[in-house]
């Protein structure tokens, strides 16, 4: 079964450390370690940062990733290390729905956006060889789509590009 933890230490590193940022044109707005203030406004770590307690909410930070991410994916039931990483990586940065659709068309189940059993038993009996690869290359593609329906987004296309590619190592 796939381990959380080293999946959890590539995605924070791919999310820029333990940082606050606020970049513009970031739909999510304000961030601490890639956790979107806009969409998640009931993180009990907003109450940390905002008095400058980094410290206090480095643990919750990944509490966080667990439960909703990496518990949503699946990823504990993923036999392959590789495949939680990717899926998992990639539901962080698009929403859990898009990256378990993504995985299931890939594997060729009913793009349905939730890993149930059918998904799941598809998922462990692909080679990473051949599902990271496949996988990629969509998530490439889902980039470039949001690129083209909104060019103010383009200029997250390299950064996420390189994120994509970094999963094929």
């Amino acid at each position: 079964m796939a381990d959380f933890n080293p999946a959890f230490e590539r995605m924070i590193y791919q999310e820029g450390g333990y940082k606050l940022t606020n970049i513009p044109g970031d739909r999510g707005g304000q961030t601490y370690a890639g956790i979107a203030r806009k969409p998640n406004p009931e993180w009990a770590g907003w109450e940390f940062i905002d008095r400058k307690d980094f410290g206090s909410a480095t643990p919750l930070v990944r509490e966080f990733y667990k439960s909703n991410f990496w518990d949503r994916v699946r990823g504990d039931d993923i036999t392959n290390q590789a495949i939680a990483e990717t899926i998992f990586n990639f539901a962080v940065n698009t929403g859990i729905g898009v990256a378990s659709k993504l995985a299931q068309l890939i594997v060729g189940t009913t793009p349905d956006g939730a890993i149930g059993p059918k998904t799941l038993e598809r998922l462990n009996i692909c080679t990473a060889e051949k599902f990271v690869p496949a996988y990629t290359l969509a998530k490439i593609q889902r980039y470039v789509n949001i690129c083209m329906k909104d060019r103010s987004q383009s200029k997250f296309l390299l950064g996420w590009t390189r994120r994509a590619l970094e999963g094929l190592k």
